[in-house]
């Protein structure tokens, strides 16, 4: 799971993510500028009061309309509910085959340091990007028959912490993969962080984005731009919440939570609004 300060991009990567996105802008063009949403999938308001519940779910607070949880738990009567799903990355429990786990060059599987017991799923190539994502479907299908209206697909940016063994343009496609599947099931479909992908909106199918900091690393306005402010955002610091919420309180959906994500009950719980 992935929703702490230390899960964006580094500025290390800075450069690289710099030059995908540049490249990208060509290959989109037009199409990608006036939206790409699937015709038959419900998408979420603009600018509306949101939470934050991968954490775990609680009562939504008086005038919330989006809740995002995690795939586990149900969705928010009501309201506009996204489904949380480790897609780039397994979780602890769960039993992935050793092919579709991403192997370093001593044979070792790439397990996330940051997140005990996270693997880093292999796509890269097109067989093992349509059987992972047959396997996260799964997942989208059971969001769906909950009642869920959306999926986050999380650890899109994944390509960017070991772009020894992993690409953009691999990310793009299996990302693709988990659009068609989303839209066939009549789920939107969130991007994940991961700014310079959004320049690829034509290619990905992706609706709507979900993003962390955009505030703390001045990356709003370029969510915003390619997705015409439909962007619920997430802060986990003082400075970032005000920063989004001085440039792009009065058109995205902010909410500042604790890294944790925790619920009331917990001590450390905050959630804040602009």
């Amino acid at each position: 799971m992935r929703h702490s300060p230390t899960a964006r991009t580094r500025p290390a990567v800075a450069l690289t993510l710099a030059v995908l996105a540049v490249a990208a802008l060509p290959a989109c063009g037009a199409s990608a500028a006036k939206g790409a949403e699937a015709p038959d999938v419900k998408l979420p308001p603009v600018g509306a009061d949101w939470d934050y519940q991968i954490g775990g779910a609680y009562p939504p607070p008086k005038g919330v309309e989006i809740v995002a949880r995690d795939r586990a738990d149900d969705p928010a009567p009501g309201l506009y509910n996204v489904c949380y799903v480790n897609a780039f990355q397994t979780q602890p429990d769960e039993k992935w085959p050793s092919r579709l786990l991403l192997h370093d060059t001593k044979g070792e599987v790439v397990g996330d340091p940051e997140w005990d017991g996270e693997s880093v799923l292999d796509i890269t190539t097109a067989a093992k990007r349509e059987e992972a994502a047959e396997r996260v479907g799964a997942w989208f299908e059971s969001c769906a028959d909950k009642g869920f209206d959306a999926v986050e697909p999380d650890n899109l940016d994944t390509f960017t912490r070991w772009p020894d063994l992993l690409t953009a343009d691999q990310a793009t496609a299996y990302v693709s993969l988990l659009s068609k599947r989303a839209h066939e099931l009549g789920l939107a479909i969130a991007q994940k962080n991961t700014g310079p992908l959004a320049a690829r909106r034509a290619k990905t199918g992706l609706d709507f984005a979900v993003v962390e900091e955009c505030g703390r690393y001045d990356e709003c306005g370029e969510f915003a731009k390619a997705y015409q402010d439909r962007v619920v955002v997430v802060e986990y610091e003082d400075k970032g919440m005000a920063k989004a919420c001085d440039g792009f309180g009065d058109r995205l959906s902010v909410v500042r939570r604790d890294v944790d994500v925790s619920t009331p009950d917990d001590d450390g719980y905050v959630r804040e609004v602009c």
